[in-house]
Order: structure tokens, then sequence, then C-alpha cells
């Protein structure tokens, strides 16, 4: 157990008497005090990975698969009583998003519980607690948070994967104010691009003609009209979730070398997540028209281009939905099926034809993953403990399907 900071609570939290905290949400509150942060995440070895030892005393835990190095996958094996079956898998990444400290109202990294029951941690929502919900057959990822490169895209290529022999897959969703409890049956692709604008150079007492900013701004205003008109597609069509639309962010700008020198090249990128329904040929063809519009020799390059547009089926006659939307029907739970408007490890299990559905049991919650005063309430996150006890068993009970036999 790690000691808390400034109290039992950290941070000036309130203080449970003696024996009185249900033992799950200690163990929760212990793990989000692993700095596991961007950008230096102290992954550390296989164990440390690992929230308490009390973890481990009805499983097993594989040797850390290096993935590439200082990553590491960590993987958690209940074996059931047929493990020739397809396995269901239940990923989580231990990495979390950096923050900004002054904004917090607790110590970020304390995971203060506050008199109303809310335990206040960077990945409290994203994705921390879902590690702990998860109990039969569970994977610590890497560098999720960061695109995933060095953790899932590079795992499902490796031996140990295929020999996990995977049918269903459980990963992270996202909170919901509502009653409601989103499901996520597919998601979008992300792509990181710059564009490069070359131009001429000279002195900032000149009007140079054919500047690299002239071409700069061109290119800006194409991505960011666009950008308007895919929001007031969102605004205006009641049936929309950010799911259904592409979402253009410019994140950054770089270039010049004095104020009184034009420089010769200035970039821009962008972040733009594309949903599975768009021709992405076709977007791409966009993205090379507004380069050419904006002048001569401007180009473009992608940090990630990810091009899967696999969605996992949510009919019932799918037996793995159906295990899946049964048992949450039996609780009463209300589902709203959507597409994921960001990225998460799902996208490589289903580029692997996979099924994989992401679900964070977070109803009456406020999305807070990656913003300030990221929190989860002590009775939500339990309540998502009395989800997995049913839905894990249910899952891992569909009937072998064909061929299996």
């Amino acid at each position: 157990m790690l000691p808390d900071k400034d109290g039992p609570n950290g941070g000036g939290g309130v203080q449970d008497g003696p024996g009185t905290e249900d033992p799950s949400v200690t163990l929760f509150r212990e793990y989000l005090r692993l700095k596991t942060v961007h950008p230096e995440p102290n992954y550390g070895t296989s164990e440390t990975l690992l929230p308490s030892p009390r973890f481990m005393t009805r499983i097993n835990l594989c040797p850390g698969i290096h993935v590439c190095p200082g990553r590491v996958v960590a993987i958690i094996t209940w074996v059931g009583s047929r493990p020739e079956l397809k396995s269901v898998v239940l990923n989580s990444h231990t990495d979390v998003v950096p923050v900004y400290e002054e904004h917090w109202k607790h110590d970020p990294f304390a995971a203060v519980k506050d008199e109303h029951g809310n335990i206040y941690g960077r990945g409290s929502q994203d994705m921390k607690c879902v590690t702990i919900h998860h109990l039969v057959f569970l994977m610590f990822l890497t560098d999720e948070e960061v695109g995933g490169h060095k953790g899932m895209e590079t795992f499902v290529k490796h031996p140990e994967f295929q020999k996990l022999n995977i049918g269903f897959a459980l990963d992270e969703g996202l909170a919901n104010p509502t009653n409601a409890n989103t499901v996520f049956y597919g998601e979008k692709n992300p792509w990181w691009i710059t564009v490069r604008c070359p131009g001429s150079p000279g002195h900032g007492s000149r009007f140079v003609e054919n500047t690299a900013a002239e071409k700069l701004r061109r290119v800006i205003n194409s991505f960011l009209e666009f950008r308007e008109k895919e929001k007031t597609r969102l605004n205006t069509n009641e049936c929309f979730t950010l799911g259904d639309v592409t979402t253009v962010n410019m994140t950054m700008v770089k270039g010049g070398v004095a104020y009184n020198v034009v420089p010769a090249e200035m970039d821009v990128s962008f972040d733009l997540r594309i949903p599975p329904t768009v021709n992405l040929q076709e977007f791409e063809e966009k993205i090379k028209a507004w380069c050419k519009e904006a002048g001569e020799d401007v180009t473009y390059d992608f940090a990630q281009k990810h091009m899967d547009q696999n969605f996992t089926s949510t009919e019932e006659s799918d037996p793995w939905w159906h295990a899946f939307s049964s048992t949450c029907k039996a609780m009463n739970m209300t589902l709203k099926k959507e597409i994921f408007p960001a990225a998460t490890d799902s996208r490589f299990i289903r580029e692997e034809g996979l099924p994989a559905i992401g679900f964070s049991p977070m109803n009456l919650t406020p999305i807070l993953l990656h913003d300030h005063n990221e929190y989860l309430n002590e009775q939500v996150f339990l309540r998502g403990i009395q989800v997995y006890e049913r839905l894990v068993p249910a899952l891992a009970s569909v009937p072998p399907l064909s061929g299996e036999e």
C-alpha cells in the first residue's frame, strides 16, 4: 500500500474510519497514486503496473511482454473450465495524460475523496477505474494516450497476442452525465497531419511575394472552414453525436527564426478524427486539393493515419452482443450505442477482425477525461464492480461458436 499524502485520504480530503472504506475503493485509490503520467510515465516492471499484491491472490500473472524498449504488456489470466475455447479480453491502459496542477482543487495524484464521495485523480475516469473493475482476463497496455504505437498497435502483431485466442474484447468507454450507459461499437480514425508550406524568404521590412505565411493562411482557412461545416452538421441534426462527424483541430504551428526575417517554411499540424462512415480515399483527395489551392510546393505528411473502418456487431443475433446487452438489460441498464469520438486500443483489436466493445459503467457522471479535476464518485465506482460481476461471467459463458467444438 502506498502512503497517503496529507493524511489517509491525501490532500486534506475526508477521512474514513478504520475499516469503513470498501477494499475495492482503497485499491482504486492506491492505483491512482501511481504516477504513470506522460511525458515520462513510470511504468516500471510488470509488478509495478499492478496496484496491489492483493490483486494477485487468485489469478496468474504472465512474465511481462516487452513490445518496445521500456514498454511492457502485463497479462493476467484466469483460466476457465474449457481453456480451448475463445477467450474474453478485458483491456486497459496504465498511462494518463499530463495535468495542470494549478487548476486542480486537490493534488491530482493523491486520490483525494471529498465529503460527497468524489475521488479526484488523473486517470479516475480514463481509465484506471476500468482496470480495477476488470477481473478475468486483463491486459495492462502502455502508451495508449500518445497513439498506442508502442502499446497495442505493436502487441497485436506479437506471437503472444495470437496465443490469447481472443473471441471478444472489452475496452474503455466514456462517462455519461445521464442515467444511460454509453456503449461504443466502433470509433473514428485518427489522422495527425502536418502541412508544410515553403515560401520565399526575405527581410521583414519588404512585401515579399509568395511567402510561407500566405500559403499557411490558406491552408488554415481550408481546414477550419471544413471544421465549421462539420460543427454545423452536428448542431443541426438531433440524431448526430460527436462520433458521427469529423472533428478538426489545429494543434501546432511552427516557423520563423527572428522578428525581421520572413521564414522560408512554416508548418501547421491538425488533429482530425474521421468517422468510419466517411470514404477515406475521397477525404484525402480533399486534403490534397486544399494544399494545391494554398500554393506551389505545399505538401503534407502523417504522424498517424489509421484506416480501419470495422464495426462490432450490435445485432441481437450476435452471441457476444446478446450476452452483453441482455445482461445489462437484466440489471435495468439503459444502453446508448455510439461511435467513439476519439480513439482507443479497440481500433487495433477490431483491425485484427475481432469484436470489441468500449464500455465504462460511469453513468450520472460528467465527462472529465483529460480535464481539470477529473473524478469518479465512490458509489458509481462500486456500482461498476457489480456490473462486471454479472457481465464477465455472462461473456465467459457464451456457448462455443461455429467451428470451436
